[in-house]
């Protein structure tokens, strides 16, 4: 067969990037985590109006399909200002290992475990869900389970800067 009729695969284009798969569970944010998805959307914005190629415009527009829908399906809560117990928008402090360690519950796309932000849908955050001051919580784990102590609840603070 002549190599005429054959396409060459340089030619071809490359393949639209993989889609940016969108969590099955609720979309809760903080208002910090509606602050963040709104500023990315535009950073993403500005940046496709400079994409230096189709390909970078393509994994742009991929990332902007992604953040538009966490936008579209977010649902905004915001707790009491006096919290009793452990759940989402919350700071919580624990005492595992006999040290403490302050963890916020937050969004899925918010979470930073390295910067204490853990998300709502972690194995941490639902073994502490509900609990209150005082209480002890056994969270199960690759080298057994652990003891958490629940030492304090409280609203994360807004940090309308980040």
């Amino acid at each position: 067969m002549s190599r005429a009729f054959v396409k060459d695969e340089s030619d071809a284009p490359p393949p639209p990037p993989l889609e940016r798969t969108v969590s099955q569970a609720p979309n809760r944010v903080t208002p910090r985590g509606a602050r963040l998805i709104e500023a990315e959307i535009a950073r993403l914005e500005a940046a496709l109006a400079q994409a230096p190629d189709a390909a970078a415009g393509a994994l742009l527009q991929r990332d902007l399909r992604y953040w538009t829908t966490r936008r579209a399906t977010a649902q905004l809560q915001q707790p009491g200002p006096a919290p009793t117990a452990a759940g989402f928008g919350l700071r919580v402090t624990l005492r595992r290992s006999g040290r403490e360690q302050q963890v916020d519950l937050v969004g899925e796309d918010e979470a930073e475990p390295a910067q204490g932000r853990v998300a709502w849908t972690s194995p941490l955050a639902r073994a502490i869900e509900a609990a209150e001051p005082g209480e002890f919580i056994e969270l199960p784990g690759a080298a057994g389970v652990e003891e958490i102590e629940i030492v304090a609840v409280a609203p994360i603070p807004d940090e309308p800067n980040s």
